[in-house]
């Protein structure tokens, strides 16, 4: 959605598009309650910091997409056991383990709208307790007693790395191609949405052609997600967004806006971009975003995001109809329609 869309948006557009993800939250309620408590029991340390840092960051106001897309991906499939809750609370912790050193990496002070917990407790804790997620996800992971499950975690979580270590090699790069950023949201951000919707099939035993469709889910509306992130860095405020607007422009990574601008700005503009890129940093941001409204960036971003979302809901053609699959499409939809 383009900042000019998002300016037409209506007062009823805007309720029911938060109404509708109010809804999935709702269908899911009694189970996403047991994946919190559930979360909480298993934050549990003897070292009171891992306990005062890791309830800060589960606790600060995330929308627990990537856990909703457990339950739902198994529920789907028409799963009746008890295992969802335990990967959702899994997908969670990977997650958080994964926000904990991108705020270090990125030396962010602002996240959900709070203060970043290395801004808080500094960098070397968020590391350390970023790695107590990851390893007490394993320990849970080893619970599920599915071997299928733990060679899909093990890989996502290694995807993740690579990802991370690929945009942090296109940091202050202004020579990106759009190729090579499709490289890095897929393997940093929608590999972890594609585990979520593809162990729900694994755990319901479903043939590969519903696993298959569950995973090409997650993929592409991980993809739509990320892509609507880096959307509204340059398009929402720093109240909706709940951190920085222009953070992306200050850490020097050129995601697809930016990418998109310098491909169709003139001579003049893509000097001032790549110099943006390079040095990092804010002095030039409303230039910076002058220049990408002007070339059609914002929109290019939102197209591709909303065919990204449309092959979302494509995927989920051979899996039963149900209330389940339903909050599916729905959750696809407010991928790119939501604000913040």
């Amino acid at each position: 959605m383009t900042s000019i869309a998002k300016e037409n948006l209506s007062i009823e557009q805007k309720s029911a598009t938060e109404g509708d993800f109010e809804k999935v939250q709702e269908l899911l309620k009694q189970q996403s309650s047991a994946v919190d408590q559930l979360i909480l029991h298993r934050l549990s340390s003897d070292v009171v910091l891992i306990n005062q840092l890791g309830a800060y960051i589960i606790n600060s106001g995330g929308k627990r997409l990537r856990p909703m897309i457990v339950l739902l991906s198994a529920l789907a499939s028409g799963y009746q056991g008890d295992k969802h809750v335990l990967l959702a609370a899994v997908i969670e912790f990977i997650h958080t383990a994964t926000l904990l050193h991108d705020d270090v990496v990125d030396s962010s002070d602002m996240r959900r709208g709070k203060a970043t917990a290395n801004e808080l407790w500094g960098n070397e804790a968020s590391v350390l307790v970023g790695d107590f997620l990851y390893s007490r996800s394993f320990e849970m992971m080893v619970e599920a007693g599915n071997m299928r499950v733990m060679d899909i975690l093990s890989h996502t979580t290694n995807n993740i790395a690579e990802g991370e270590v690929m945009q942090l090699l296109n940091i202050n790069e202004p020579d990106i191609s759009e190729q090579s950023y499709d490289e890095v949201i897929r393997a940093k951000t929608a590999i972890l949405f594609e585990a979520a919707a593809r162990i729900g099939a694994v755990i319901s035993e479903k043939d590969i052609d519903i696993e298959q469709a569950l995973a090409s889910y997650g993929q592409h509306l991980g993809v739509a997600f990320q892509l609507v992130d880096d959307l509204l860095d340059y398009s929402s405020s720093s109240e909706a967004l709940g951190k920085n607007v222009g953070d992306d422009l200050a850490e020097g990574k050129p995601t697809l806006p930016l990418i998109h601008a310098m491909q169709h700005a003139n001579e003049s503009d893509r000097e001032l971009l790549g110099e943006a890129i390079r040095s990092g940093g804010l002095d030039k941001i409303n230039e910076v975003i002058a220049i990408i409204e002007s070339t059609g960036s914002l929109a290019y971003t939102s197209q591709r995001a909303s065919e990204e979302a449309e092959l979302a809901k494509q995927a989920l053609s051979n899996v039963p109809d149900s209330i389940y699959k339903d909050a599916m499409i729905t959750l696809a939809d407010f991928s790119v329609q939501r604000l913040y």
